[in-house]
Formats: C-alpha cells, structure tokens, sequence
C-alpha cells in the first residue's frame, strides 16, 4: 500500500503500478490474514445469487456497520439492501466508470465512513474487483475480499445437483461466451463442453445463448447434451429452463430473458447415470464393513 498522492492517480497507472508491484513479489497481508477475518479497509462482499439469506454472516455484519454501501445496482435483491443497508447510504455503481468510483469510496472512508462496495455473487468470478482495489490501495486505501456464493452454486441447488458428479462431471467451468468483451478466439465454451466429463457455466450471456447453441452444434458437439438455463437463481422470480443444446436456445428467446441467467450444460444438469462414490464405502473405511462405519468416519472425519 503506498502513500496518498496530492492528486488522485488515474486507475490504468494504478493498475499497472500493482500488477508490476505482484511481479516482484507477495502481499504480506497474505500471510497475515485469512478470507474470514475483519480487516482494515474497505470490504468488498460478494452479495451471492439473490436471496437475502445466502449472504454470508460477515457480509450481513459489515453491511449493519456501513455509513455507504456501493452495490451493483440492479444485480443486487432490493430485498437484500433493504433488510441489510437501512441505515446506511446506498449507491448504486451502474453507469460510473472507476474515475468516478473512486474518488467516491475514499472520500467517505478518508472522512472515517465505514464503506462497504458490494458485488453480486462473489466478487472474484466476474466481478471486476481487482481494479478497483488496486485504484483504491494506490491512493492509500486498504481493501480486501469477503467471500459471496456465485450463481453456479445456486443455480446447483434449484436444480437439485452437484457440478461435479463421480463418473459423469469430474470438472467445473466457468466461463463466457464470445462478445463485446471476448473474442471468438478466447471463447472456449465448445472445447469445455467436448471433454465430456466437464460441467460447464456459462455466465453473462442470457442474450447470446441462442447463437452459442448454435455454435456448439456447428462445432460438432452432441445436440442431445443437457442444458439448464436458471434465470434470477435464488430471487423470488427464478425460473428454470430445461432441454438440450438443439432447443434450449429457442425455449430461452420464447421466454423473453436477456440478462440474469445462469446457463448449466452437461451430465450433471440432470443428474442421472452417475456413479457410487469412495466417501461412504469401503476404501473409505480401510475395508471395513459399511455397517461397522463410526459415527466419525461418516461424517468425513479424518
């Protein structure tokens, strides 16, 4: 963390100043603290999917303790912020690029406002953090991640699964499709999905599931391959599409969703033909009976 500069820092120098600073080494704050201590600073909370009680209890705790909260706008539950946030500022950071985000988180904590920036889901998966705080640590500004539940693992739970399966997803990804963002190149959404044993998560891109289906099929995937698509997982309107990579597409148009949506694809959407762990048989027990398994050993104890 470096001293305040007389004039605010522009947020690229910033940027570069902190990726060419984790070239030549570690934070020592890495060593000094864990996901779920307090720390100095200001807090960025994954806020999770939607519903208000899948926030963590340090995230509800900061949240009590905030003078402003900076939240992502419309991807934040209203419900959240307003059973969490009622007594404090709440800003929302849609529409405000990071010369005008960051004057504005430390001016309030510079004046001694307790300043939490909430994130939907959990700030390290698509979450665009890392920028921010290095603009902020560059201006004097300590800051540091307090972990949220991303809308893969809610979108799990609606669906009554796991993400991996043993003998049928043995590997997670997240992933984007190609865009505005992204280019074709760096789309790897078909190569995940041709390993076979890979459950893929497509996030932000509700409005392109059509012409990514499209390119799965073009690209020799199987059109049977199972897809979910859960809009607003967790919120009060979620809703659940299933089918496969050959109709998904037209089910997710004919519903009208363009944003919000996370988008399953693999075995484990239907969570069917897997196959039996280790945890609770015999090699787990050194080849004891199963009936013979301590209360210790089943509950995963080492």
């Amino acid at each position: 963390m470096s001293d305040a500069p007389d004039e605010p820092t522009d947020p690229q120098d910033a940027i570069d100043a902190a990726s060419a600073a984790r070239a030549t080494g570690r934070d020592p704050r890495v060593q000094e603290h864990t996901a779920g201590d307090d720390q100095e600073g200001i807090p960025f909370v994954g806020a999770g999917p939607g519903d208000p009680r899948l926030l963590t209890v340090a995230g509800r705790d900061l949240l009590a303790e905030a003078d402003l909260v900076v939240h992502a706008g419309s991807l934040v539950n209203s419900e959240l912020l307003d059973e969490y946030c009622a007594d404090a500022e709440t800003v929302s950071s849609i529409g405000k690029d990071l010369e005008e985000l960051i004057p504005l988180m430390r001016d309030a904590y510079e004046a001694g406002q307790n300043v939490v920036r909430l994130h939907s889901g959990d700030p390290a998966v698509y979450g665009a953090a890392l920028e921010q705080m290095d603009a902020l640590e560059h201006e004097g500004v300590p800051t540091y991640i307090v972990p949220g539940v991303t809308s893969a693992f809610a979108a799990a739970a609606t669906l009554r699964t796991q993400l991996t399966l043993n003998g049928a997803a043995d590997h997670v990804a997240f992933t984007r499709p190609q865009g505005k963002t992204l280019d074709p190149e760096d789309d790897h959404i078909a190569e995940f999905v041709e390993m076979g044993d890979v459950t893929t998560c497509i996030y932000l891109g509700t409005h392109a599931v059509a012409e990514t289906m499209d390119r799965l099929v073009d690209e020799g995937i199987d059109p049977e391959t199972p897809v979910a698509v859960v809009y607003h997982a967790s919120w009060p309107d979620e809703d659940v599409l299933t089918g496969t990579v050959a109709d998904i597409g037209a089910a997710i148009e004919d519903a009208g969703y363009r944003a919000s949506a996370m988008v399953v694809i693999g075995d484990a959407v239907g969570a069917g033909d897997y196959e039996r762990s280790y945890l609770y048989g015999g090699w787990a027990n050194r080849g004891e009976d199963d009936s013979d398994t301590s209360a210790d050993e089943e509950a995963g104890a080492d």
